[in-house]
């Protein structure tokens, strides 16, 4: 596949493309970025001043610069001969995607990784104009803010060449990240699936008034939340039933009929999208956002993030 890379395209720089960009900018990488949107050069400036301090906070490499990338305009056009790898972040549209795709798979070097942000879209969707090598397209799907949370769910189609992969996790583990190879093609992928239907549950619970949204949060950032954050369900059931194997299938024997009527019930009441079950929840999290500054949230959240996965990436050395 492709040789060391060393410059990055960035294709899109709305929230997660500006994100990226950052990212790559504090591990010393050379960033060529483009965006049709008239304000994107404006707005991307402004949002790496915003996230850099907290780039250097989690530490820059040796060679990391703010300045080293250049906006080229609407598209990267002749630039796309430049870069060794190529992160798009275009609309989740498939049309847009489509032609944006042919557009990357014609003028890019035919060994250039292309990854897609796509947060749900199957690649095998959006490559039908992709003539010369679409065996090097796949997602690379992170989780907002990529400069921040080190998932990269990569993606690749039937037809994408194992080569392609592996560049790509190469390419995003020296970043920091923690890459995952989906296997097989589903819509949403995983992280978005566990998401949507914890998100449905807790929907539910908040709209038909069993509880409030401030309670909700309550729940997760006091119990799931640290607990999924430092073994994940699976470990977390495996210790929570003795430890070991034996401990994971001891607690899905002792839980699992339990858990059963519990999903009968989820099934049952299951969040539907309508004015009314929306109205509820927009109040319930007014109510919790009263007196908040949405930016000093913001702020405070990445704040603890930094110090999470700082924790976190230090006990892991430790272990190794």
């Amino acid at each position: 596949m492709a040789a060391a890379i060393r410059s990055v395209g960035v294709v899109g720089t709305g929230v997660i493309g500006a994100s990226w960009t950052g990212l790559f900018l504090a591990h010393g990488f050379r960033v060529l970025v483009s965006d049709p949107a008239p304000s994107a050069e404006k707005n991307l400036t402004e949002h790496l001043q915003a996230i850099w301090p907290t780039l250097k906070n989690l530490g820059l490499s040796p060679n990391a610069s703010m300045s080293n990338y250049r906006f080229v305009g609407a598209s990267l056009g002749k630039h796309y001969a430049d870069v060794d790898f190529i992160q798009e972040n275009a609309p989740e549209r498939v049309d847009v995607k489509t032609k944006l795709l042919g557009e990357i798979d014609a003028a890019t070097r035919p060994e250039v990784v292309i990854a897609s942000s796509s947060s749900g879209i199957p690649s095998s969707n959006f490559i039908q104009k992709c003539y010369k090598n679409p065996g090097r397209i796949l997602i690379g799907h992170p989780f907002n803010p990529p400069h921040l949370m080190p998932l990269v769910e990569v993606v690749p189609h039937p037809g994408t060449d194992k080569a392609a992969i592996d560049t790509a996790l190469g390419f995003y583990r020296s970043l920091g990240r923690k890459p995952v190879v989906i296997r097989k093609e589903i819509p949403g992928f995983a992280a978005n699936r566990l998401q949507a239907v914890l998100c449905n549950e807790a929907y539910s619970l908040v709209s038909r008034g069993i509880m409030s949204a401030e309670d909700l949060d309550t729940c997760m950032t006091s119990s799931l939340g640290p607990r999924w954050a430092v073994t994940g369900p699976f470990l977390s059931n495996a210790m929570g039933g003795g430890g070991g194997s034996d401990g994971f299938a001891h607690i899905l024997e002792h839980l699992g009929p339990a858990m059963q009527k519990w999903l009968e019930d989820t099934r049952s009441n299951t969040f539907v999208w309508n004015k009314e079950n929306l109205d509820a929840l927009n109040a319930s999290v007014a109510e919790e956002l009263q007196g908040h500054d949405p930016a000093d949230l913001e702020r405070q959240r990445d704040e603890t993030l930094v110090e999470l996965l700082r924790l976190k990436r230090e006990k892991e050395e430790r272990v190794k």
